[in-house]
Parts: structure tokens; sequence; C-alpha cells
């Protein structure tokens, strides 16, 4: 099974959920592209340093639906989502896959590609939306609309970029397919 990101749910609300994030590490990469292209584009380089590209030359051997170390004695569940966060100019996105739990920086081999960034994110207080559907500009960006106004409205405060969360694979039925748009709220 794969690895979900956690978090805890702290309230519900109209239209969201208030969720704590732990804080987490992420490989990411900055793409300029457009929303749809981005995490194609992104997709491979930062799959090939989960699959091996790295310093330390420790590829992790797909064994499907988990990722498998070279040594064969620990198994390393892949994680969702893959996060989408608009960059800091026009066309730009910054496209994060989440790293599973049992890593840490000090444990994580420093990627070969140099465009391929590990990040610790801290924890965090978010709003989140979640829908199913197809992966367009025009579905995410309604719901992040939806999820500020919501925010909003319950007396909430944004307080950064909203994250744009895929769940599944490309070949899934789009109706089945789990989506939410994430926005983080002061504390």
């Amino acid at each position: 099974m794969t690895e979900q990101q956690p978090y805890r749910v702290v309230s519900r609300h109209p239209g969201f959920e208030l969720r704590r994030y732990p804080a987490h590490l992420v490989a990411e990469m900055q793409i300029q592209a457009s929303f749809t292209r981005a995490p194609i584009e992104a997709f491979r380089p930062l799959a090939a340093y989960l699959g091996g590209a790295n310093r330390a030359r420790h590829p992790i051997v797909s064994a499907a639906p988990t990722m498998a170390a070279a040594s064969g004695s620990e198994k390393i569940a892949m994680t969702v989502p893959v996060v989408q966060i608009e960059g800091e100019w026009p066309g730009a996105y910054l496209i994060q896959f989440v790293l599973p739990a049992t890593w840490t920086a000090a444990t994580l081999p420093e990627p070969v590609d140099a465009r391929v960034r590990i990040r610790a994110v801290p924890g965090r207080l978010a709003a989140a939306m979640r829908f199913s559907g197809r992966w367009t500009e025009k579905a995410f960006s309604q719901r992040a609309t939806l999820l500020g106004r919501s925010v909003t409205a319950a007396g909430l405060q944004p307080t950064g970029a909203i994250r744009y969360a895929r769940f599944d694979p490309p070949w899934k039925p789009w109706f089945l397919r789990r989506n939410e748009v994430v926005l983080p709220v002061v504390e």
C-alpha cells in the first residue's frame, strides 16, 4: 500500500478540513512549464532520484507498490501526494514528491541531478479541500478559489501559497482520482 503523508484533522468546516501536518522532507524541482506539463516534466528526474540517481549510488528499486532498498532489507513505501505549488514567476511551478517519514535529512542520499533538491518542510496548520476528477488547471483553480473563500469565511487567515495535491497515478480513471487543494493558515 502507498504511504500517505500523515496529518491530523483539527476540525471540520463547511467546505474544508483544518489539518495539522508534521514536519517532513520533500524531493523537489522547479519547472518552467504550463500547469499541466510541469508535473509531467518533473516526474522523470524526481522518480530517477528515488530510483537511485544519487551520490551514494544506493538505488531504490521499484517493487510496486513499494520501493525496496538495494540491499533488499528495507522496504520503503512510495508516498503521496505529489504536490504542485505556483512558483515565483508566471509559468513556474515547484513540484514536490513527499518522502516517506522513515527517512531523515541525514539518511537521504544526495541527488545526482542538480535540479533535484531535498528540503525539510516545517510542520504547519492548513485547510484542505478534497475532490475527485481531472487534473486540469481549471479544476484546481476553481477549488482553490472556493477554499480561499471558505477559509476567510471561517475567520482564518491564509499564510502561504496554495498547494495542489495529486494522489493517484495517471492511469486511474479520472472520476476515481483523489485530489486536494491545501492552503496554509496562521496558527
